[in-house]
């Protein structure tokens, strides 16, 4: 039989033609920017930006796994780093290193979109033709809670774990069938997951609980379970660097305004009404965009119900996880919110549209045949989302000026507003003095003081004082910070009222050195994580040498 072969270079092509199609949608979605010349200043915007910039700063002064942000709180620090997963600020660290600063959030998102759409496609292309593919990767890289995130919450890291949940479902449906294989590739997108986002995690973890729960009913085999179980112990171990210091240590700070009044799950079920005009302006948006997105979900599905004859198994995890973010976001299921564990830290039901995303693209697909249909759908959405938009809330804008503004205030040390539930206990941001001296001395000795070193994790000062007395410093009391004076550790105190580090000091020469210590957590974790890595490397190895010998024959 004669065999046409494909003209060089048509393979190529073909790679390429996807990944194309999500960068141009993934372009698209930024036009609005070189209109304003600015990038939408969302919630958190801030919050990520200065963290770029913090990181940024201490790789130069030499620390390469930043702990303490040292200019939070206008100077006087917090534990952000210990607390908040570390790729998304590790990213934009390195894009603010390579990149004009005030194109680097631009860049930044455009990554993640392109991350997602990419993640998509390679789920999609496991059921559905390759044009079906690619428009499930577009649509799922420009879907409407990605533009919420982009143009309303800056939520820079959530965006970006995004990219992980088509790799969850794709993995989960091949874990069953290959077993023990499943396990690594499971674990390594759970420990990515709390790498990138914790609320994301968490969604991620229940979600694969409930979908490995379907595919065991669907495929009449526990297996999958066992598979799941385990993926989630491995993927803590790889991730324990991070997971076992911010567990251990949130009694040394505020954790519990992770919840307060309006961050609380109560406070932001769909079409819930707090009285604050702003919060209430945002829940409305993002109610009745919800709304839109479940009802064409599920229509989608109704008229994708064949499909399940071909693909049992993902149509049935696709049913149950919308139906499931959708019941999660009303009001009736606070009873869960209030028992199942770390759930409530999550804070916004409407989070579950990160997970949304992934049936809605595929359903959208596979429901509507039609190309009008699906990009009439789709317009319909954003269309809806920039009419709410422009009624409710329009979106904020930082300008070029700010983002400068932004960068200058690192480059002169002025610092920048905390976050309340990273604040040491007892420490209170609003009532420091943001013009203080680095060292002053508490009570009325006289004192000469030079500070020789002021970096984010080692401080070093001379006190000559004519009286003993207390240092106070422009650094809130932490119980990682270790103190030496005059080569002897020293206790240190904390300032009643503002939460900052006080030494206690001898008249005379004092040689006073402070070092933010590395707790047993932090060691232990880091000791977990290099162990199971290092445990999974050689497992590796050893299946890749042996599956090369070739069976003897009897």
């Amino acid at each position: 039989m004669h065999r046409t072969v494909a003209p060089r270079g048509i393979s190529k092509a073909l790679l390429w033609a996807p990944l194309l199609c999500i960068l141009a949608a993934a372009l698209t979605v930024e036009i609005p920017f070189f209109f304003f010349h600015a990038t939408p200043s969302g919630h958190d915007v801030e919050f990520h930006l200065y963290s770029w910039l913090e990181v940024l700063s201490q790789w130069k002064q030499g620390v390469f796994f930043p702990r303490w942000a040292a200019l939070a709180n206008f100077g006087y620090g917090e534990p952000r780093f210990i607390f908040y997963p570390p790729v998304s600020w590790t990213v934009g660290a390195v894009l603010s290193s390579v990149f004009p600063w005030i194109a680097v959030p631009d860049i930044y998102i455009w990554i993640c979109l392109a991350a997602a759409g990419v993640s998509m496609f390679v789920l999609a292309r496991d059921s559905l033709g390759r044009s079906d593919a690619i428009f499930a990767a577009v649509l799922y890289a420009v879907n409407p809670y990605h533009l919420v995130m982009i143009y309303w919450r800056s939520a820079y890291a959530e965006l970006l774990a995004s990219s992980l949940l088509p790799l969850l479902v794709l993995f989960l449906l091949r874990a069953d069938q290959r077993e023990r294989r499943g396990i690594v590739p499971l674990a390594l997108v759970l420990a990515a997951a709390w790498l990138v986002n914790e609320p994301a995690a968490v969604m991620t973890h229940y979600s694969l609980a409930l979908s490995a729960l379907v595919v065991a009913w669907q495929r009449r085999s526990a297996g999958v379970l066992w598979v799941a179980a385990a993926s989630v112990a491995l993927g803590a171990a790889l991730a324990a660097f991070y997971l076992l210091p911010a567990i251990f240590e949130q009694k040394w700070v505020n954790i519990a305004e992770a919840v307060s009044a309006g961050l609380r799950p109560s406070d932001n079920f769909l079409f819930t009404h707090t009285g604050d005009a702003d919060h209430d302006a945002f829940n409305r948006i993002m109610s009745w965009t919800v709304l839109a997105e479940a009802l064409i979900t599920f229509l989608a599905a109704w008229f994708a119900r064949r499909w399940r004859q071909r693909h049992g198994a993902l149509w049935f995890i696709l049913v149950t996880w919308s139906m499931a973010c959708a019941a999660f976001m009303l009001p009736v299921s606070w009873p869960l919110w209030a028992v199942l564990p770390k759930l409530r830290f999550m804070q916004f039901p409407w989070r579950w549209m990160l997970c949304f995303g992934v049936p809605f693209s595929l359903f959208l697909v596979v429901g509507l045949s039609r190309w009008s249909l699906r990009i009439s759908a789709y317009l319909g959405l954003v269309g809806l989302l920039i009419f709410l938009g422009h009624h409710y809330q329009p979106p904020w804008w930082e300008v070029r000026g700010d983002l400068y503004e932004i960068q200058d205030n690192m480059v002169r040390g002025t610092g920048y507003e905390g976050v309340d539930e990273y604040t040491p206990v007892d420490a209170d941001p609003s009532a420091v003095d943001r013009n203080a001296r680095r060292v002053t001395v508490q009570g009325s000795a006289h004192a000469a003081i030079r500070v020789h070193r002021w970096g984010p994790e080692r401080k070093s000062v001379d006190a000559n004082l004519s009286a003993a007395d207390n240092l106070q410093l422009r650094l809130f009391n932490y119980p990682a910070w270790r103190v030496e004076v005059n080569g002897r550790n020293v206790q240190s105190g904390m300032q009643e009222g503002t939460g900052q580090m006080l030494i206690p000091v001898q008249a005379g020469e004092n040689r006073v050195e402070i070092t933010f210590g590395r707790t047993w957590d932090r060691g232990l974790g880091d000791w977990i994580s290099l162990l199971t890595l290092l445990a999974m490397t050689l497992s590796f190895v050893y299946r890749t040498q042996h599956s090369w010998i070739p069976k003897r024959s009897v």
